[in-house]
C-alpha cells in the first residue's frame, strides 16, 4: 500500500516536470504553480491533504516523501521565476537601449511675438534717444482718461459706443495717455517718457481695426520745448524705424490734449512718393497724431504752463509694423497661424 501512495506522489513530480519545460514567460510560471500549489485545487496540495487516508504506520514515510517533492518543486519554481524576470530585465534594456551616437530630436522652440517684437525696437529708438519707458493700468478712472486730458463730460470722445464702460467712472483705456497724466503727477520736469500698452476702443474687427490693439505714445516737458522738436524729433524716430529715405510731414488737424495738433505722414514705404494703391497715388500715408501739450493740461498736474512747454505725439504699434513689413491685414496679428507668426 505505501508503494501506491508514494508511486502517486512520484507521478505528480513528473508531471510537474513535463509542464515546466513549457514555461515560457511569468504569466505561464503562475499558472504552473496555481496547477500544483494552488490551496484549494493544486495536484500535490490535494496530494498532501490526502494524508489523513494513508495508513498510520505509511505516514512518516509518505510525509517525507510528500514534504521533499514540495521542497523540490517550490525550488524549481523560484529558479523559474528568477530566470525568466532576468530574462524580461534583459529584453528591456535592448529595447529601451539609447544609442548616443545618433542625432537627437531638436525640439521646437517658440519666439517673441511680432508686436512684442515692434513694441521693443520703438522702445529702443526712443530710450536711445533719452526717453524712459512708462507704464500704468489698462482698468482706468475716466478722470485720468478724459478729464486730466481735457475731454470733459459730454465729449464725443467719451461716448459708450467707442468706449468699454465699466461702470460711470471706470473705463477700459482708450489710449495710454493717462500714463503721461500719472507720470507728471509723480514727476516734476523735465520729464522724457515713452508709453506703449494695450488699448480698447469699440471697434468691429476688419483688416485695420480691432477692439484691443497696442499704442505708443511719447511726451516730452520742459522748459524751451517748441513746435520744431517735435518735427524733429518725430523726423528721426520715422528715419530710425522705417529708414534714412523715409520723410516726415506735418498737417493741421486737433486734439483736446495738444495746441496746435498736427496729422503725422510718411512717404509711402511701398513707392517713395511715387503713388501706389497703398497710398492712394499720394505718395504719403497717415500714422499718427501729435501736437504741443495744451497748457489747459498743466493745471491738472501742477505745472508753471509759464515756465513749461512740451509735446505729445502717439500711434498704433500694428499700424506701423504692418506698414514696415506689408502686413494687409492686423487680424493676422492675433490669429496664431504659425505659418504668418514664424516670418517675423
Amino acid at each position: 500500500m505505501s508503494s501506491e501512495w508514494i508511486g502517486q506522489l512520484r507521478s505528480i513530480e513528473q508531471q510537474f516536470d513535463r509542464d515546466r519545460e513549457s514555461v515560457a514567460d511569468l504569466r505561464s510560471l503562475e499558472e504552473l504553480k496555481n496547477r500544483f500549489l494552488s490551496r484549494k485545487s493544486g495536484l500535490l496540495t490535494l496530494q498532501l491533504q490526502s494524508v489523513r487516508n494513508v495508513p498510520s504506520a505509511e505516514r512518516a514515510e509518505f510525509g517525507r516523501v510528500a514534504n521533499e517533492i514540495k521542497g523540490r518543486v517550490e525550488s524549481a519554481l523560484e529558479a523559474l521565476q528568477q530566470k525568466l524576470a532576468e530574462a524580461d530585465a534583459g529584453a528591456a534594456v535592448e529595447r529601451e537601449r539609447l544609442d548616443v551616437t545618433l542625432p537627437g530630436n531638436r525640439r521646437r522652440i517658440g519666439h517673441v511675438h511680432p508686436l512684442t517684437l515692434a513694441r521693443q525696437e520703438i522702445e529702443d529708438i526712443f530710450t536711445s534717444m533719452g526717453y524712459t519707458v512708462e507704464d500704468g493700468p489698462e482698468v482706468e478712472k475716466t478722470y485720468y482718461n478724459f478729464e486730466a486730458l481735457n475731454i470733459p463730460a459730454g465729449h464725443p470722445a467719451r461716448d459708450a459706443k467707442d468706449t468699454f464702460y465699466i461702470d460711470d467712472v471706470v473705463v477700459l483705456r482708450t489710449h495710454t495717455s493717462p500714463v503721461q497724466v500719472r507720470t507728471m503727477e509723480k514727476m516734476q520736469p523735465p520729464v522724457r517718457i515713452i508709453c506703449p500698452g494695450r488699448v480698447y476702443r469699440r471697434d468691429a474687427a476688419d483688416a485695420t481695426h480691432t477692439p484691443m490693439f497696442h499704442q505708443f505714445e511719447c511726451l516730452l516737458v520742459d522748459e524751451g520745448i517748441t513746435f520744431s522738436d517735435l518735427k524733429g524729433t518725430l523726423e528721426r524716430f520715422h528715419k530710425l524705424y522705417f529708414g534714412e529715405k523715409t520723410e516726415t510731414r506735418l498737417r493741421p488737424s486737433f486734439f483736446p490734449f495738444t495746441e496746435p495738433s498736427a496729422e503725422v505722414d510718411v512717404s509711402c514705404v511701398f513707392c517713395s512718393r511715387k503713388g501706389c494703391r497703398v497710398c492712394k497715388y499720394s505718395g504719403w500715408i497717415e500714422v499718427m497724431g501729435s501736437g504741443v501739450v495744451n497748457p489747459k493740461l498743466y493745471s491738472f498736474v501742477n505745472y508753471d504752463s509759464s515756465r513749461y512747454t512740451g509735446f505729445a505725439f502717439g500711434g498704433g504699434i500694428e499700424r506701423y509694423h504692418a506698414l514696415k513689413y506689408n502686413v494687409n491685414d492686423i487680424q493676422l496679428y492675433y490669429q496664431n497661424d504659425m505659418r504668418f507668426l514664424e516670418q517675423f
